[in-house]
């Protein structure tokens, strides 16, 4: 799977955005379902503490594509955090339902993530770290939603005389 190949910057965090209204077959940001948004936080807050991943939860464009994470792990990058708390209607569920299962979480404006996964065509790509690659996935869909993901590895230079690999 493309998903392993060696080029490819280890994944430390991953950016998740998520419409419930795509997942659940309407239009992203007309039919917000908290119990989907809870569903796919829990699931990715499971597999993302299992493999030692930190995750970001990106908002909806009402608080301008913000994100939900744990506060050790915005420190730790030193990230701003800002003062804002999700909504349904002003954050997303998805991001809603990270903010109340996270131990102590904090909104910050950006991230430089190593990976990306956007459920419902959400727009991931602002917080992924240069170069991003797209992954091809076993799973297309969850629900209704398209599942895009990316990767990012290391920028290419020097040209033609420039050696990349020993």
């Amino acid at each position: 799977m493309d998903a392993e190949r060696p080029d490819f910057n280890p994944v430390r965090l991953l950016v998740i955005g998520g419409s419930s209204s795509e997942i659940a077959g309407g239009v992203i940001g007309h039919n917000s379902t908290y119990e989907l948004g809870e569903a796919a936080a829990r699931a990715a807050l499971a597999v993302g503490r299992a493999r030692g991943v930190d995750l970001a939860f990106q908002c909806c464009e009402h608080l301008n594509r913000a994100l939900i994470m744990e506060r050790a792990a915005a420190e730790k990058r030193g990230y701003e955090v800002v003062c804002v708390v999700p909504q349904i209607k002003a954050g997303g569920s998805l991001a809603t339902a990270a903010w109340k299962q996270l131990d102590d979480p904090v909104a910050v404006l950006s991230v430089q993530a190593d990976a990306g996964l956007d459920i419902g065509l959400t727009m991931v790509g602002m917080h992924l770290r240069r170069v991003a690659v797209p992954v091809r996935l076993s799973i297309e869909k969850i629900g209704a939603a398209a599942l895009v993901a990316a990767r990012t590895r290391p920028m290419l230079v020097g040209g033609e005389r420039a050696k990349y690999t020993d």
